[in-house]
């Protein structure tokens, strides 16, 4: 029989689906002793939307992006206990943010989002199937969007 999760990590988006994503995560969480449930939104940084061929400084708008996260994640947890200390708003690429921050927290489960369609990366979705490959533990991808 495997070992209970103790460090749940759920990589959301922020959408009306990272919900569900979430609820999911803490029923798993409760099946296992009340595990500790960390939160992962993770910005891209401007730098990389725009190639960084813009010649400014992008620190205020990006401040402003991650300020505007913290203000839907906060929103998005409403009724689900998760400290402060355990929601992580991260500047980088999603799947290579998750994997650090599963190493550096000793997470034994990460969960995502997935779509229910054809092919890997297609089921996953590309940040999805990113995180799948290369993470240092075990990953739940919680199927969320249109059935059928």
């Amino acid at each position: 029989m495997s070992q209970a999760y103790q460090n749940i990590l759920v990589a959301i988006d922020l959408s009306d689906e990272s919900r569900l994503v979430l609820e999911r995560a803490q029923e798993v969480a409760q099946r296992n002793q009340q595990a500790k449930v960390h939160v992962l939104h993770t910005l891209e940084p401007l730098g990389f939307a725009y190639g960084g061929d813009i010649p400014m400084d992008l620190t205020s708008i990006q401040e402003q992006l991650d300020e505007h996260a913290r203000q839907r994640l906060s929103k998005l947890l409403e009724g689900i206990d998760i400290p402060a200390e355990r929601q992580h708003i991260l500047v980088g690429m999603p799947d290579t943010e998750a994997h650090r921050l599963a190493e550096e927290l000793n997470i034994d489960l990460i969960v995502v989002g997935s779509h229910g369609r054809h092919g890997l990366q297609l089921l996953l979705g590309s940040v999805s199937s990113g995180v799948l490959h290369g993470a240092p533990c075990d990953v739940l991808a919680v199927r969320v969007g249109k059935k059928g």
